[in-house]
């Protein structure tokens, strides 16, 4: 048992820093704890998920809205109409088979989930698994790939990897999305009390402007950042997000903090308005790897500075 451990732990440590992309389907099973680490095992205990995925598809999914409550049919027409919206400037999420693979994994999601049920933002979560294990059955650059070239049972086994990681990864923030999102609350608040002890100026200046941090970081914490970043550095970001594994809520207010001060100077000139929009439309979009990278190791180094005395991040 300690063998494995430890070596679950040096998986950790090293996916950190970043997974080559052949590996990273096989190795995000692993870290999600969706794949058992015996491989002799994996095979068999993969394709029963798969066949429970295709189970609640047939229980829930491919029914009449007659044998639907009022509730699900409404929560059914709300990922209908978020899914067309879900990561708009990659036309790969465009293509109508992929926005049914989306709606199903979210709808099999939200039922079995009641205590939550579907919220926007869930959709942007969902991404980064179906690109990743798409990726194991088609070539080339995303903005080729063609769902529709792909049979029935691999596509529903992508969507079963997907629903099985999305659920193993919502497990640990189940109160991020529980009415009121009071997880997502307590991270803000958390953030706002990091940051006033990291850069007081920003921090003074982001008050005396009367600017709320739910105003900006709601968001980034409520899709984890994703609409933040262009699409292509997304899945280097969540190979140390599943790294984090249960410390990930944590870790999450580190990044935050380290992507907010990115832009410190820039904050510092802005009145209300200005940030606000600032804020909200970052000037990311010409970012490369280099960039997200200096976000995760300042986060990396604020975190082992400040999280041993975590007294100033109380609720």
């Amino acid at each position: 048992m300690c063998f494995s451990t430890s070596l679950a732990e040096k998986l950790r440590e090293l996916s950190w820093n970043g997974i080559p992309s052949y590996l990273r389907p096989n190795i995000w099973r692993l870290l999600l704890g969706y794949a058992p680490p015996n491989s002799d095992r994996r095979e068999g205990v993969l394709r029963r998920k798969r066949l429970d995925y295709l189970d609640c598809v047939a229980q829930y999914y491919d029914i009449q809205d007659i044998e639907r409550t009022d509730e699900e049919i409404n929560m059914l027409r709300q990922i209908a109409v978020d899914c067309p919206r879900t990561v708009p400037d990659v036309s790969f999420f465009q293509q109508a088979q992929v926005q049914k693979s989306l709606e199903r994994i979210l709808y099999i999601w939200a039922i079995r989930h009641p205590a939550s049920g579907y919220v926007q933002g869930i959709n942007d979560l969902a991404t980064p698994f179906l690109v990743v294990f798409l990726s194991e059955h088609v070539e080339g650059s995303i903005d080729n790939w063609m769902m529709s070239d792909l049979p029935s049972e691999k596509i529903s086994g992508i969507e079963a990897d997907c629903y099985w990681c999305l659920s193993k990864l919502l497990d640990g923030m189940q109160d991020h999305y529980t009415f009121a999102q009071p997880g997502i609350q307590r991270l803000v608040f958390k953030l706002k009390e990091l940051v006033r002890r990291i850069d007081e100026p920003v921090s003074t200046h982001m008050e005396e402007q009367g600017l709320e941090f739910l105003q900006f970081a709601f968001r980034w914490f409520n899709c984890l950042l994703i609409r933040e970043i262009p699409f292509h550095l997304v899945n280097r970001l969540w190979d140390t997000y599943l790294a984090e594994g249960d410390a990930l809520p944590d870790f999450l207010v580190y990044i935050a903090a380290s992507f907010l001060l990115t832009w410190s100077d820039n904050l510092l000139k802005l009145d209300f308005q200005e940030m606000v929009m600032f804020l909200q439309h970052l000037p990311t979009h010409n970012w490369s790897h280099s960039e997200l990278e200096m976000v995760l190791s300042r986060a990396y180094m604020w975190h082992a500075m400040f999280n041993s005395s975590p007294s100033h991040l109380a609720s």
